[in-house]
């Protein structure tokens, strides 16, 4: 049972690492197409795609960080997270622009750290 429940978790990493990487993505697209090109607005500055990305990464960071952080009591990887998912919420709290854009990116990183730690959070700690 301990195999697979590990392989779950480190499956939702990489989820939440993936989901990061396209937010990541979606941010720089929307700077350089809207910024640069005055394309795709109404799409790419949608903020429902902003609601539902953060509630998508609040549920796989739950689940993944909190199950990591119940099974290897560390906190590097949950504090991360967490201070990604709130660097995330503040960019849903301010208006559309470059103040959103690099507190989502500082999120999305931190978060997508904060997974990476938790994958490897099955590693002994060095001294």
């Amino acid at each position: 049972m301990t195999g697979t429940t590990n392989s779950i978790r480190q499956r939702l990493d990489r989820a939440g690492i993936w989901l990061s990487s396209l937010c990541l993505l979606h941010c720089l697209a929307t700077i350089i197409l809207v910024s640069g090109l005055g394309l795709g607005s109404q799409l790419l500055l949608s903020p429902e795609i902003h609601r539902y990305g953060l509630a998508l990464a609040l549920l796989i960071a739950a689940v993944a960080i909190g199950w990591g952080a119940l099974r290897h009591r560390r906190p590097a990887p949950f504090v991360t997270a967490m201070m990604g998912l709130t660097f995330m919420g503040g960019g849903l709290a301010v208006p559309h622009g470059w103040h959103e854009a690099v507190l989502t990116i500082i999120g999305v990183t931190l978060v997508s750290i904060g997974h990476f730690l938790n994958m490897r959070s099955h590693l002994p700690a060095a001294h």
